[in-house]
């Protein structure tokens, strides 16, 4: 028996086919990538914590601070990176929702607040 899909009576020649590029990234694999991120951004912040521990005194008061800020700001950025969840990485602009216009009721016509 051939493993080839024969063409139904039901199915129309129009019909979209699923293509594997637009399939989504496994959670497995996001939760590494977003922990990979969260873990450089951690590493970055440290760095900063190191540099202006060695750098005070030294450079003008203004680098380590500067240092200090963003060794106090990376870790906020990095929860927001890491929490931001699985997007959707295609590019079509698909939408999932067909619009449709909602014309007159078909009932008596009331105003709204009262009054007839």
């Amino acid at each position: 028996m051939s493993s080839r899909r024969t063409p139904r009576a039901h199915d129309a020649p129009g019909d979209d086919v699923q293509r594997i590029t637009s399939a989504p990234e496994s959670l497995a694999d996001d939760m590494a990538r977003r922990q990979r991120r969260y873990l450089a951004q951690m590493g970055v912040r440290m760095v900063c914590f190191a540099a202006a521990f060695f750098t005070w005194g030294h450079l003008p008061v203004v680098v380590p601070i500067i240092l200090l800020i963003a060794a106090v700001v990376l870790p906020y950025v990095a929860v927001l990176f890491a929490n931001a969840g699985r997007e959707r990485r295609d590019t079509d602009d698909a939408s999932f929702m067909q619009y449709r216009e909602i014309g007159p009721g078909s009932g008596p016509h009331h105003q709204v607040g009262g009054g007839s």
